[in-house]
């Protein structure tokens, strides 16, 4: 339980492998402990069991989490913007979305903009040139973390996803790339891994958001 006071951040609850009961339990201890609960990676049993115990509670099926604030109003701490190459991305996009607004920042998605039509990027630039930071979730050949990067003066956190043909190897392919990315601005996650990516950009969110704040104060 003492997670929020070394990291800023309760314990998030990672939902594999568990019965819904296990995680039922560990919300209430949350809950009873007044700390913000979030659950990743939920599954559809999990989901109705405890959608009938916590009705209260934001479920995202696509980005399959479970959310229930400890307090309904929360101060907004930064700004990030989630981009996806395609629509198969969604399910990691919209898990990077749900942890990102937990933790504070707001965070908005574009979705669909990947490098086989790289004009519909570029038409949103002002979109997403003045965030904080940005998450961009990629399959196939992963190059998008790349573009992006060299667009804006933020850091980029690059999810690559398992989407695509024989030879993405299961995401392995995007990886590689976004790892050999030329963008000196990029950093990478694990495959599919739309939680780590989401709360990385939201830390840096909040801290270029204090920067600017101590900056305006002195």
């Amino acid at each position: 339980m003492h997670r929020r006071e070394r990291c800023g951040f309760p314990e998030v609850i990672f939902c594999e492998g568990k019965s819904p009961e296990w995680v039922e339990g560990v919300i209430r201890k949350l809950v009873e402990a007044q700390q913000d609960c979030l659950a990743t990676r939920v599954n559809e049993a999990q989901a109705e069991h405890l959608g009938r115990l916590f009705p209260q509670a934001e479920q995202n099926r696509l980005g399959r989490t479970f959310w229930l604030p400890a307090r309904q109003e929360r101060a907004v701490s930064g700004r990030v913007v989630v981009i996806t190459a395609g629509t198969s991305d969604l399910p990691v996009a919209e898990e990077a979305l749900a942890t990102i607004r937990a933790l504070g920042p707001d965070a908005s998605l574009l979705a669909d903009v990947g490098v086989a039509g790289i004009h519909r990027l570029l038409r949103h630039q002002t979109q997403f040139s003045t965030a904080d930071c940005i998450v961009v979730v990629a399959g196939m050949d992963g190059a998008l973390p790349s573009v992006v990067g060299g667009l804006v003066q933020c850091p980029v956190v690059a999810v690559p996803t398992s989407v695509g043909y024989g030879a993405s190897f299961g995401g392995l392919a995007a990886l590689l790339t976004m790892l050999n990315s030329c963008s000196a601005g990029v950093v990478v996650v694990n495959i599919d891994s739309g939680f780590k990516g989401g709360y990385v950009a939201a830390l840096i969110a909040r801290a270029a958001r204090r920067g600017l704040t101590r900056s305006a104060v002195t």
